[in-house]
């Protein structure tokens, strides 16, 4: 099966599904998540300072790597399951659903974050893993996690939004416009470009072209 080519439209929607609770439940407004994990995080930090008994450096030194170790997080996923190869039908359709549309519909402010359920979901898996992993020093390394990815859906709004910035952040939305629309092989980190970087997926393509766009 060849690879998806999928066309951006600057403006509507995409109805995924039929069932109108299914449907409801695939949008969100970015509030919502973003607020859950910020709260999330700073009731872990509670946690982590009066439960855990953790030393300060000890905390930050946990909550920088947390916060950073969300970025090469946020790359893989984007390249190795958001973009995976549509070898299969079912494979085809997971990617469209979970990502495709909104490379379809990028402007769609509803469809800019996972879904409050599932969010849930995974993010309370991805803490049991790292308690399990870690202990007590999970209540120090998750809520830089979680920091990460509340930052990480607070620049993915932004990007789609609002018009980019006259100042260094501008790079942000030029990096993510190259990934819609000139090669959505390449430029997968959208908080930070470092990991395309490290792994070749750069594009470097005269991004003057692209700026046009913005």
């Amino acid at each position: 099966m060849e690879k998806q080519n999928i066309r951006p439209k600057h403006s509507g929607s995409k109805q995924l599904f039929e069932n109108p609770i299914l449907e409801r439940l695939s949008r969100t407004h970015i509030a919502i998540p973003v607020t859950l994990f910020f709260l999330t995080g700073m009731v872990l930090l509670y946690f982590a300072f009066t439960y855990a008994v953790l030393d300060n450096r000890v905390i930050l030194g946990l909550f920088l790597i947390g916060f950073f170790g969300f970025t090469f997080i946020e790359y893989w996923v984007h390249r190795s399951i958001y973009h995976i190869e549509p070898t299969t039908e079912a494979r085809s359709k997971f990617q469209y659903i979970a990502h495709g549309v909104h490379h379809e519909y990028p402007k769609d402010k509803t469809r800019l974050a996972m879904p409050p359920v599932i969010a849930i979901l995974v993010v309370g898996l991805l803490f049991s893993i790292s308690y399990f992993a870690l202990n007590n020093y999970a209540f120090a390394f998750f809520p830089g996690f979680i920091w990460g990815y509340a930052s990480y859906l607070l620049v993915h709004y932004c990007v789609h939004a609002y018009p980019p910035p006259k100042n260094y952040f501008k790079m942000l939305w030029v990096n993510h416009a190259v990934h819609h629309y000139k090669d959505g092989n390449a430029v997968f980190g959208v908080s930070s470009p470092i990991w395309d970087y490290v792994f070749g997926t750069m594009d470097t393509m005269d991004k003057n072209k692209v700026q046009e766009n913005l």
